[in-house]
């Protein structure tokens, strides 16, 4: 099985601008791709050896930034990538969900010739209310693109833990990934024999950040998807924020920063998890990658956290 590590980047705001199919901001505003491969390689200077991307992200734009910044060093780092949501990379616009074969079979391409690889480590369905037996056809194909070498394992991007199960029940299936955090916790997602990447594992920012200035328009943080939990109007939603404020001295012990302390959670609730910050400065991962010399929360820490959260 693939080592995925203790933590992951993510690579979603280095995709720069591009819309829903509604025409509605999903990026992170504008990326400055110098300092996205200087990111990259620094975390890889520090350790740090998976790195997920998805096809959607910048509509293709993430994945050639992420291929650019480990050229050199293919063979040392594990890239996660998605597919599932069709793109217009011109004009930078999704198109709407994909779940057929013939789809899968063009984006494994499209996702090869932009990572600038032979080979996806991690290939997860990016579609996550798909219908199982939509899903069964998939994980078939995923079994023939292993065998021919286009990907090593695969998994589903998916907050519903049958899904995350059923795709996994392939030989090749090991990962699931899902929304999950210390505000916002799914231990069903963890009950398997899978590891689990968790997306969003700062909030979306709300446990990164201790001042929120006015977002851009182009942030998705600000268009209110029906997704968005952690922000309302570009502004952090107050129950996640008065959640926040009420574990942060237990998150802070010991020297570590609200970030540090915030991956340092998941490392004490499950050996699965494994968190995947996304990331675009420097300064962005080496603070995250400081959390891994201090390691996980200590049962006690972990046991307050909990029960102020979740009594």
């Amino acid at each position: 099985m693939t080592d995925f590590g203790k933590l992951g980047f993510g690579t979603w705001a280095m995709g720069g601008p591009f819309s829903g199919p509604d025409g509605a901001p999903v990026g992170w505003g504008p990326a400055d791709d110098a300092e996205s491969v200087k990111a990259l390689q620094r975390a890889h200077e520090l350790g740090v050896r998976l790195f997920d991307t998805a096809d959607v992200y910048g509509c293709g734009h993430a994945e050639t930034v992420v291929g650019q910044a480990f050229a050199s060093v293919r063979d040392e780092v594990v890239i996660a990538s998605k597919w599932g949501c069709g793109f217009d990379a011109a004009a930078r616009r999704m198109t709407g969900n994909e779940g057929s074969v013939e789809y899968l079979r063009r984006a494994v391409e499209g996702s090869l010739r932009r990572l600038g690889t032979d080979r996806i480590d991690l290939y997860q369905l990016h579609v996550g209310d798909l219908p199982l037996e939509d899903a069964a056809l998939l994980r078939d194909e995923c079994e023939v693109l292993v065998r021919e070498g286009k990907i090593v394992s695969y998994g589903w991007s998916t907050d519903d833990p049958e899904r995350a199960r059923f795709f996994c029940e392939g030989e090749h299936g090991v990962a699931a990934q899902a929304d999950i955090n210390v505000l916002f916790d799914n231990p069903e997602m963890y009950a398997g024999e899978y590891a689990v990447l968790c997306r969003r594992p700062l909030a979306m920012g709300l446990l990164a950040r201790e001042t929120f200035d006015v977002l851009p328009s182009d942030d998705v943080r600000v268009t209110n998807p029906s997704w968005l939990r952690f922000f309302v109007d570009g502004r952090p939603s107050p129950e996640y924020f008065r959640a926040r404020e009420a574990v942060r001295d237990v998150l802070t012990s010991g020297g570590r920063t609200l970030v540090q302390g915030a991956l340092a959670w998941f490392w004490a609730r499950s050996p699965r998890l494994i968190p995947i910050p996304g990331v675009r400065t420097v300064a962005q991962v080496e603070e995250n990658a400081g959390a891994l010399k201090f390691g996980p929360l200590s049962a006690e820490e972990l046991k307050q956290v909990e029960s102020v959260l979740r009594p």
